[in-house]
């Protein structure tokens, strides 16, 4: 199958997904505590199974890692392959019932996100992209519509930096006063990338932790509309093939729009 091709089936599962999460969204549901003590739901698992299910049944047998099945994880095919999922991006805020979730899906070549496709089924919109496809939003009237980040903030006014509703580290504090002025703007689960995708927001530093599924998506989006993820040390955010749930974590990154302080941290 080409990207495009691919690109078209992978949205299907995950908009099949999304609408078995709004299933149990729309009523009462029990959660429960993971090993790490992150919670889970069963929407989270009807998501998991739907999406492994429609990604094994398409014609290129690929790997998959899930973040609800890390220990099944056989490792990349012998092209370097695997696809990269998140069932359910942002449960806390699925919990909360404020929208602010995602299903995710990457697929994975090299280390390096090649696909990604982001759904918000509360939200009624959804990111994809694809290497040689574009990056596009989709709303409720299912258009897709291309995407590119902003060239970044005109002399005299403020960076939009996308964080949590949460109050900031000392390290995020330290960060955002080393860039200058700047206002908030506050968003859940991988919908924070996609802001800044999509020109919503010029940059996401992210000094906290975060695992493989939680970016591959949305980092696929971010460069294909014409952004950066990188690590603090200036080097894109890469995905090797975990051989442990330890080496499934992310380092601290940021995502750039079209601009870069050159003296960001």
């Amino acid at each position: 199958m080409t990207h495009e091709q691919l690109l078209g089936a992978v949205e299907r599962i995950a908009l099949d997904a999304g609408r078995a999460i709004m299933t149990v969204y729309a009523r009462e549901f029990s959660v429960e505590e993971k090993h790490d003590r992150s919670p889970l739901t069963e929407a989270d698992q009807a998501a998991h199974d739907l999406i492994v299910a429609g990604l094994e049944a398409l014609p290129d047998a690929i790997p998959v890692l899930s973040e609800e099945d890390v220990e099944g994880f056989p490792g990349s095919d012998a092209r370097g392959r695997y696809w990269l999922v998140d069932p359910l991006d942002g449960t806390k805020e699925f919990i909360k019932r404020n929208g602010e979730f995602t299903v995710n899906i990457a697929l994975i070549e090299h280390g390096k996100p090649v696909l990604g496709v982001v759904v918000a089924p509360a939200l009624g919109v959804s990111y994809l992209a694809a290497e040689g496809v574009g990056a596009f939003k989709v709303g409720e009237d299912g258009e897709r519509r291309a995407i590119r980040t902003a060239s970044g903030p005109a002399v005299g006014t403020p960076w939009r930096v996308v964080g949590s509703r949460s109050h900031p580290s000392a390290e995020m504090a330290a960060w955002l006063e080393n860039l200058g002025p700047h206002e908030m703007v506050a968003m859940g689960s991988s919908l924070k990338l996609c802001l800044v995708a999509e020109g919503a927001a010029d940059a996401y530093p992210r000094l906290g932790p975060t695992c493989l599924w939680d970016t591959g998506a949305a980092q696929a989006v971010v460069e294909q509309a014409g952004g950066r993820v990188e690590t603090l040390q200036g080097e894109p955010l890469r995905y090797v093939s975990p051989v442990s749930p330890e080496e499934t974590r992310n380092p601290y990154f940021v995502v750039w729009g079209g601009a870069r302080r050159p003296d960001a941290p």
